[in-house]
């Protein structure tokens, strides 16, 4: 990249907590949360869905007006981003001297007000609020953000598997290189409800439905955590999952000197980590997989692993690290950070 380009600020909600340092203790310690469950009763039956939830205590969603109504989704995506952001940036934006673009990228999206809105149109369509329905859109994280720091610099949502964050760190670099923005957010933020829980349970009774958001800040600069490959996703489309983990390794061309991080994302789940396990499998160096412990979190996790390893980079134990995924149905994807001296 002929552009230095730097991530200068994280944010994370999650299982363990609100703020990057609640998740990172918890990687470290390489504790699991304790799951909860979701209850639905289906004549006779309750149908209890372990999961994990982000704590209600400690919640760090910023006080605005919009933000009032919103479904956790939008909490989660504000929480990340204000804390990737942080405060000095926040005034600069206010006092319109930083130009900050916003990327909102999803997997499962808005739904727990999608459930209430269509289940009050089944019922008696006449009698269904108008006023849920802006929080169903994909959109809406995305359009709340943008109000709550006051930017009208270029907003978009973009919508794919959990590889999907990767991109929104792409079209950031777009927009930056192309002087559209001084810097971007790229946010991933989800919620869950029963009907998505028990259908991620379809594809493996191993499976944590997970939820939270997580935030990135990018900007050109040489700061300490430098964006130094972002090679263009492998399709699953041309391709079979393995063939396009291994391809995404080659084009990362990082080299495994033990002083590398691969943050990898392997859920523990044998079927579905082939792609990942079949790709790094020669591995020697140290490796994170961050989904095992904070549940699968669709379009989050791939966010999770890059403010992890951001994290590991700042700490200064490594000097490179690689966030590598593969989605579910659309592509593989990775990236190469490097630590500035």
């Amino acid at each position: 990249m002929r552009t230095p380009l730097s991530i200068t600020g994280c944010g994370a909600v999650s299982p363990a907590g609100w703020g990057v340092a609640a998740m990172m203790r918890l990687l470290e310690a390489g504790e699991k949360p304790v799951p909860s469950f979701l209850e639905r009763a289906v004549g006779d039956e309750i149908i209890r869905t372990p999961v994990l939830r982000v704590p209600a205590e400690g919640a760090t969603t910023p006080k605005f007006a919009r933000l009032r109504r919103t479904s956790p989704i939008s909490k989660f995506a504000a929480a990340a981003a204000m804390e990737a952001l942080g405060e000095n940036r926040l005034a600069e934006v206010a006092a319109g001297n930083l130009r900050v673009g916003v990327i909102c990228t999803l997997t499962n999206g808005c739904v727990n007000y999608s459930n209430r809105f269509f289940a009050e149109a089944l019922a008696d369509p006449s009698l269904a609020s108008p006023i849920l329905f802006p929080e169903t859109v994909f959109n809406a994280p995305s359009s709340h953000l943008s109000a709550l720091i006051g930017s009208v610099s270029p907003n978009d949502t973009l919508i794919s598997d959990s590889t999907g964050f990767l991109s929104g760190i792409d079209l950031a670099v777009e927009w930056i290189v192309r002087g559209d923005v001084d810097g971007c957010l790229v946010v991933a933020s989800e919620e869950i409800d029963w009907l998505s829980s028990e259908g991620l349970l379809h594809y493996s009774r191993n499976y944590l439905p997970a939820e939270g958001g997580a935030a990135v800040y990018l900007e050109a600069s040489c700061g300490p955590v430098e964006l130094l490959r972002l090679p263009d996703p492998v399709s699953l489309a041309g391709a079979g999952r393995e063939q396009a983990a291994c391809e995404i390794r080659r084009r990362l061309g990082a080299d495994d000197d033990g002083k590398t991080l691969l943050v990898d994302g392997r859920a523990g789940i044998p079927r579905y980590d082939r792609p990942d396990a079949v790709a790094w499998e020669d591995w020697q160096g140290p490796r994170w997989s961050p989904r095992m412990l904070l549940g699968e979190g669709m379009g989050i996790s791939a966010a999770l692993q890059t403010v992890a390893a951001v994290s590991a980079l700042e700490s200064g134990l490594f000097q490179n690290a690689i966030v590598a995924a593969t989605g579910a149905n659309q592509q593989s994807a990775g990236m190469l950070l490097g630590k500035n001296p």
